[in-house]
């Protein structure tokens, strides 16, 4: 078991993560029935509060959260327990960002800044809103720095050595975080605060949206990184083997660091301010994140078949049906990598320029972040959720809670495949995103949105429902586990922290060179972002003042 201290951190961050989420997915059941025409809401709520809370209270702040929460728990459990200057820079990132989300909160709540979770100028929110955000950075970069050290610590004594896999995966991850976060930081401190409190008139648009998603992006892979740690550390030892290659998995989390960054360009292919070949470029790179991802999809098929194949299938597939299906660890997370194929193919979409122009905008954008994030994302770390929790607590997880955990796991991938659907195709029909109901005075285009099947706004609405249902079963399995479950009292009822054996015998030492990988990336961001950056910092227009359209 991990010390008392590092449990009750990493408690302390999935406890505010399930806060946030709960009241996340009950935002995204009321938007659902908004976009129906079923539901009216009273006079001191609208729809942009709740599209702006459920933004960012799931994709921002339950994110974060878990992720620090199963990153602390892993590096405690892989370089050992922390020192007291460790827990503390962990203690002040986790109240800094809780800090940070209550008073963004409160100000999505009390109306004062419905600007959805990209919070696009010129949309206006209250400057308290923007500090809430900068606190929530600022938090996890303490939190990140805390790891950092124990990691830095941990190399000192055991010089020459490569880290566990586990460690190395954790410090990539920070290293995309910390570099992709200077993006959001500059957006905000020197552009929205001052803008929001009347201390400058107007802001530069252009440049404000650039700074974003130099942000927005690898933000993606903030997400997904530690879904891959999962899968590539956790999953071996859930199917009974090691992990297939441990060159392979640290080189494709160098890639991601490499390409996720110098690619935001490919949001903005539609925005007139941006040349062309900066465009491209940007393109071109994001295509580059193709590789690492195949690099994890024939990893992890290829240890599939492996244990498959060791508990005696035969044939093309019959290493397939030897797989643990019934421990809900595993089948959870192989829904979420299977969930992954469609959504990776719809990134590819997204990113070339001429589909893009079909989609833009519309719907099919919703239903792709839904099946990228909202499936192969949070199922894994629904996964994680019903060992981690029980890990920590040391409560068991009993059978009728395992039952519970299919059930939730089922429904979700109904729901999110129902609802993820029909937003595609609405938005291959010219549905838009990012607003309420409205039937365009009964326009015949607008018509065919609420026809058919799939192209129908109520089976989003009927998938929305099942996915609240789903995620009010698992809120009630981690209260469960968190609380009310009984303590395992047998040495064979504590839940292990299900770590891969990897042999790193034949892993070249130079890729734990971080100045190495870091260097390259900063070169890449240069070509990628430097004329264009300083292009709209030379020609600035003149700027827009803040609007407030609620």
């Amino acid at each position: 078991m991990m010390a008392v201290q590092d449990r009750r951190i990493a408690l302390s961050n999935i406890g505010v993560a399930y806060i946030a989420f709960i009241i996340g997915t009950f935002c995204g059941l009321l938007q659902v029935f908004i976009r129906n025409d079923a539901l009216e809401l009273p006079t001191w709520l609208d729809y942009y509060q709740i599209l702006t809370a459920h933004g960012v209270l799931l994709a921002l702040i339950y994110t974060t959260f878990f992720i620090f929460a199963f990153l602390i728990s892993g590096m405690s459990k892989t370089l050992g327990s922390f020192g007291p200057k460790v827990r503390t820079f962990l203690w002040l990132g986790f109240i800094v960002t809780a800090l940070g989300t209550t008073l963004a909160t409160a100000m999505i709540v009390s109306g004062e800044a419905s600007v959805l979770y990209t919070f696009y100028a010129p949309l206006k929110g209250s400057g308290w809103f923007y500090v809430g955000l900068a606190l929530v950075i600022i938090g996890t970069w303490l939190s990140s720095f805390g790891l950092i050290g124990h990691y830095i610590a941990w190399r000192k004594k055991n010089k020459g050595k490569l880290s566990p896999l586990f460690a190395f995966m954790t410090i990539s991850t920070l290293i995309l975080w910390l570099i992709a976060c200077l993006g959001v930081v500059a957006a905000v401190v020197f552009q929205y605060i001052p803008w929001a409190f009347g201390w400058v008139d107007t802001i530069n648009v252009e440049l404000s949206r650039s700074l974003f998603w130099f942000f927005g992006h690898p933000l993606v892979y903030f997400w997904l990184l530690p879904a891959y740690i999962a899968w590539y550390v956790v999953v071996p030892k859930l199917v009974g083997t090691k992990v297939f290659s441990d060159s392979l998995a640290r080189f494709s989390f160098i890639l991601f660091i490499l390409f996720s960054i110098p690619v935001g360009f490919h949001h903005q292919l539609t925005e007139p301010g941006i040349p062309g070949f900066w465009k491209f470029l940007q393109v071109v790179l994001t295509f580059m994140v193709i590789i690492p991802s195949l690099m994890t999809a024939f990893s992890m098929f290829a240890t599939f078949e492996i244990s498959g194949r060791k508990k005696g299938g035969r044939g093309l597939f019959g290493w397939f049906t030897k797989l643990p299906w019934k421990d809900i660890r595993f089948t959870s997370i192989f829904i979420a990598m299977a969930f992954f194929i469609p959504g990776g193919a719809g990134g590819i979409i997204n990113a070339s320029f001429q589909l893009n122009e079909l989609v833009h905008n519309t719907l099919w954008v919703v239903g792709h972040f839904h099946i990228t994030v909202g499936a192969p994302v949070a199922m894994t770390f629904m996964g994680v959720t019903y060992w981690l929790i029980p890990h920590l607590t040391g409560r068991v997880f009993s059978k009728a809670m395992k039952k519970l955990a299919f059930v939730q796991t089922i429904s979700w991938a109904v729901g999110m495949i129902l609802m993820s659907t029909a937003q595609h195709v609405l938005g291959l029909l010219g549905a838009p995103r990012r607003t309420a109901y409205t039937g365009y005075n009964d326009h015949p285009s607008a018509l065919e949105w609420f026809d058919g099947f799939f192209s129908n706004h109520v089976t989003m609405a009927v998938g929305g429902i099942i996915l609240f249902l789903s995620a009010m079963l698992l809120v009630y399995i981690v209260m469960n586990l968190l609380f009310f479950a009984p303590k395992a009292k047998l040495e064979n009822e504590f839940e292990e922290f299900p770590i891969a054996e990897s042999d790193d015998s034949r892993t070249p030492k130079f890729l734990e060179n971080w100045w190495i990988w870091i260097g390259i990336t900063i070169a890449l961001i240069v070509m990628a972002y430097a004329i264009p950056i300083s292009d709209l910092i030379q020609h600035a227009p003149p700027g827009s003042r803040g609007y407030i359209t609620w």
